[in-house]
């Protein structure tokens, strides 16, 4: 009569943890990338809601905001943002590197917002500015796809 094996052999429990270690030494930097990109994403909204405000000031005004207070924009600190100034039109948000939950050194710097007026048109206030974020200091793979270029 044979015995019926019951159970997993050495080797096999072995492959199994090689398997899991090489999925985890992938697998947590990619996650960690992916929690300090959504951080960065919060620079890149506070920025948002001041070009907005930018522009607005641009089509009625027909030129840039010169600081934060013309422009209308909040500069109030949050948990990842330190500061949000405006100068000449150009958005500039400071990430913040201290306190609880702060983003890792690779994330801090400055997100900055350019802005552009078009010089085609008759009446420049008539177009849209365009905006650049290929200016910033923070790592480029933390920032939206448009500005890693």
């Amino acid at each position: 009569m044979k015995k019926v094996q019951k159970g997993f052999t050495l080797i096999e429990l072995m492959i199994v943890v090689a398997i899991i270690a090489i999925l985890a030494a992938i697998a947590i930097p990619a996650y960690s990338d992916y929690t300090t990109r959504s951080k960065v994403s919060e620079l890149v909204v506070a920025a948002d809601a001041c070009k907005t405000s930018v522009a607005e000031y641009y089509q009625s005004q027909g030129a840039l905001p010169t600081d934060t207070a013309a422009a209308g924009c909040s500069d109030n600190p949050t948990q990842y943002v330190a500061s949000l100034s405006v100068a000449a039109g150009v958005i500039t948000v400071g990430a913040d590197a201290s306190g609880a939950g702060h983003l890792p050194a690779s994330a801090t710097g400055n997100f900055v917002l350019t802005p552009t007026a078009s010089t085609t048109a008759t009446d420049p206030t008539a177009a849209p500015l365009s905006w650049s974020c290929t200016a910033s200091t923070i790592d480029k793979k933390y920032l939206p796809a448009i500005c890693r270029g």
